[in-house]
C-alpha cells in the first residue's frame, strides 16, 4: 500500500511538470491514466503531489524507452493498483520479446554467412538444355537441386511470397533470376533455422526493400545497436521502478 500523502514536500502539477520538459496537463493525464497515484486535492479542489509521485513519474518516463509506451503505462498502473506480481510478469513478457527479437536478428546473421556466393560452372550441355530462353535465370528443378530441396517446396514459397519467379516465354516454365536464387537460398537458411515462412516473408522484404544482402547488413548493424539500447533501457527502467516500489513500501 502506498503511504499517505505528508503536508510537507508538497508539489504542484508545473512542479512535476518542469523537471521533465512536460506539460501541466501531461501531469493530470498521467494520474488519470493510473501511472502516478492519485494525488491529494487543496481545500480549493487543487492537486498537491508528493515526492513520491515525482518517483512515480521518473520510474514510468525510465520504464518508457526500454517497454513502450503503453506497456509502461500498464506495469505502473498494476504496481499504483497494488498488483506488483501483474508488473512483472509484464516485464517478463518485454525481456522475452527482446530475446526472441535478438534471436531472430541472429538468425538472419547466420542465414547472411552462408550466403556465400557459388562459382559459376561451365556450361555443358545438360545444364544449357536447363537454361531458359532469353536473359539469365535457372529453372524450377535446377534451383531445388542446388538447395537440396524438392520443387513443391520452391512453388510453396512462392505461394508465400519468399521467391517471385518469372515465367519463360517460350516454355512458361518459372525462371528464378539472381535475386530470386538469392531469396531463396536465404529463405532456406531460415527455414534450417526453424522459421516458420510467416516469419521469414517480411525479412525477404526487408532485404529486396535494401537492394539486396549489402545494404541489408548496415541495417542489421542499426538493428543491433536498437536491441542493445533497448536493453540498457530495460535496466535503467528497472532500477527505477525498483526505486519507486521501495518508496512505496
Amino acid at each position: 500500500m502506498a503511504r499517505n500523502l505528508q503536508n510537507t514536500g508538497q508539489l504542484r502539477p508545473i512542479d512535476l511538470a518542469r523537471g521533465h520538459g512536460l506539460s501541466t496537463q501531461a501531469i493530470r493525464n498521467y494520474e488519470e491514466a493510473g501511472i502516478l497515484p492519485a494525488a491529494a486535492r487543496t481545500p480549493a479542489g487543487y492537486r498537491m503531489y508528493a515526492p513520491l509521485h515525482a518517483r512515480a513519474l521518473g520510474a514510468f518516463l525510465a520504464l518508457v524507452p526500454g517497454h513502450g509506451h503503453p506497456t509502461a503505462t500498464s506495469i505502473m498502473r498494476a504496481v499504483n493498483e497494488g498488483a506488483v506480481d501483474e508488473a512483472f510478469r509484464l516485464i517478463d513478457e518485454s525481456h522475452a520479446q527482446l530475446l526472441d527479437d535478438r534471436r531472430t536478428l541472429q538468425a538472419v546473421e547466420s542465414a547472411l554467412r552462408g550466403l556465400t556466393p557459388t562459382a559459376p560452372t561451365a556450361p555443358t550441355a545438360a545444364t544449357a538444355a536447363s537454361e531458359p530462353s532469353g536473359s539469365g535465370g535457372t529453372f524450377i528443378g535446377p534451383l531445388a537441386e542446388e538447395l537440396g530441396i524438392r520443387p513443391a517446396t520452391l512453388r510453396k514459397w512462392e505461394r508465400a511470397g519468399l521467391v517471385r519467379p518469372r515465367r519463360d516465354p517460350v516454355t512458361g516454365y518459372r525462371v528464378y533470376d539472381e535475386a530470386d536464387v538469392r531469396d531463396a537460398r536465404l529463405a532456406h537458411q531460415l527455414r534450417r533455422g526453424g522459421y516458420v515462412l510467416e516469419r521469414i516473408a517480411p525479412l525477404i522484404t526487408q532485404v529486396r526493400a535494401a537492394g539486396g544482402l549489402e545494404p541489408l547488413e548496415a541495417a542489421l548493424g542499426d538493428w543491433r545497436a536498437r536491441l542493445s539500447a533497448r536493453a540498457r533501457a530495460m535496466l535503467t527502467g528497472a532500477a527505477e521502478l525498483e526505486a519507486y516500489l521501495r518508496e512505496r513500501g
